[in-house]
C-alpha cells in the first residue's frame, strides 16, 4: 500500500487528487500489489517440494513414463490402460494416490483381503467421469458400488521381481472370489508387431492404451522407467504454478495455467477448460492432468489441453 499512498501524496501536491483520481490511483495501486502477490506466490510453487512424483516416492505409488511408440516389449508385461480412480487399499482403507480417504460403502471394503493393493477403480471402458463422480461422493447411496470394480495391477510394499507380484496377485483374488475384485492380465508380447496388434484392438474396443511394466522390476515408488505407458495421445500429470488472464471472450477469467511437470518442464496449458473452469480454474499447487501430442526438442510437450484435476478423486 506504500505505493499508493507514494502516488496519492504527489497527487494531492499537485492538486489533482479529486475523487475519482483517488479511485483510480488505488486500482492500480492494488493491482500492482495483486501482481506482485501473484508473483511471490508463483516462486513459492516453483520452489515448493510437493509435486506429484515426490507424492508418488513418499506413497509408494509408481508412476508411468510415455513410452517410444517403436519400443521392444522383451522384458515387459503388457496390460490394458484403463481409465478409472487410481486407488490404493492398505488393509482398512482405501485412498487415492494423494492420501485421500475415498468413502467406499462397508460391505465393498468388508470384501477387500487383508493385502495391500495398487489398482483402479473401474466401471468400463470411456466411463471415468461416472466413477470419479461416484468415489467423491461421502455417502454413496445404497447400491451404487454394484459395478464397481476393483482392478489389481501392484501389491504395495512386496519384494521381489514383478512378474512374482503379478502371480501372487492372481492368487490373492483368486482366493477372495469376488467378480468386483480382478486382478488385471499382464501377458507377455513377442514383438513390437505383436505390441502395434495388441493397441490397436484396445483402441478398437474403445480402450486408452496399454501399460508396459518390466518383469524383473523391485517395488518402485515415483516415476520410473519400469513402467511405461503406450497410447497414441499422451497424457500426463503437472503442477499448477501460475495462472495468466484470460483476453476478449475470457477477459476477467483464466486465460491458461502456467504448470510445471515432472521432467521439471514449464509451459502454459490454455485448452480444454469449461467456461465454469475458467471462472473457478485450479488453484497454483493443484495437480492436474493435460493432454498433448508429441514434444518440441526442448521436451516441451506440443497442444497441451487440460483435462481434469488429478489430486482429488
Amino acid at each position: 500500500m506504500a505505493i499508493v499512498d507514494r502516488h496519492t501524496e504527489a497527487s494531492v501536491a499537485r492538486g489533482v487528487a479529486g475523487p475519482g483520481r483517488r479511485r483510480r490511483l488505488l486500482q492500480a495501486g492494488l493491482g500492482v500489489l495483486g501482481a506482485w502477490l501473484g508473483a511471490v506466490w508463483q516462486a513459492v510453487a516453483q520452489t515448493t517440494p510437493i509435486d506429484e512424483e515426490q507424492i508418488g516416492r513418499r506413497s509408494g505409488v509408481l508412476l508411468a513414463r510415455i513410452a517410444d511408440p517403436e519400443i521392444d516389449p522383451g522384458g515387459y508385461l503388457v496390460s490394458e490402460k484403463f481409465d478409472g480412480v487410481r486407488a490404493l487399499w492398505d488393509g482398512r482403507n482405501l485412498r487415492s494416490r494423494t492420501g485421500k480417504v475415498l468413502h467406499a460403502p462397508r460391505d465393498f471394503l468388508a470384501r477387500l483381503p487383508p493385502e495391500a493393493l495398487d489398482g483402479e477403480l473401474w466401471l468400463g471402458r470411456g466411463r471415468f467421469e461416472e466413477v470419479s463422480a461416484l468415489v467423491r461422493r461421502h455417502r454413496p447411496a445404497d447400491g451404487a458400488w454394484r459395478d464397481v470394480q476393483f482392478l489389481v495391477f501392484e501389491m504395495q510394499r512386496a519384494g521381489g521381481r514383478f512378474d512374482e507380484r503379478a502371480a501372487r496377485i492372481q492368487a490373492v483374488v483368486a482366493r477372495v472370489q469376488w467378480p468386483q475384485l480382478q486382478a488385471v492380465e499382464q501377458s507377455v508380447v513377442a514383438d513390437r508387431a505383436a505390441l502395434r496388434a495388441r493397441l490397436h484392438a484396445v483402441l478398437e474396443a474403445g480402450g486408452e492404451g496399454l501399460m508396459l511394466h518390466r518383469a524383473d522390476a523391485p517395488n518402485l515408488g515415483g516415476r520410473n522407467a519400469a513402467l511405461l505407458k503406450l497410447k497414441p495421445v499422451h497424457d500426463d500429470d503437472a503442477l499448477v504454478i501460475g495462472h495468466t488472464p484470460g483476453q476478449g471472450r475470457h477477459e476477467g477469467q483464466l486465460g491458461a495455467l502456467q504448470v510445471r511437470n515432472a521432467d521439471g518442464v514449464v509451459f502454459l496449458v490454455g485448452t480444454g477448460f469449461t467456461d465454469a473452469e475458467r471462472r473457478e480454474p485450479p488453484p497454483v499447487g493443484a495437480l492436474i492432468v493435460y493432454r498433448f501430442r508429441g514434444q518440441t526438442s526442448h521436451g516441451v510437450p506440443r497442444f497441451a489441453s487440460f483435462v481434469r484435476r488429478s489430486d482429488v478423486p
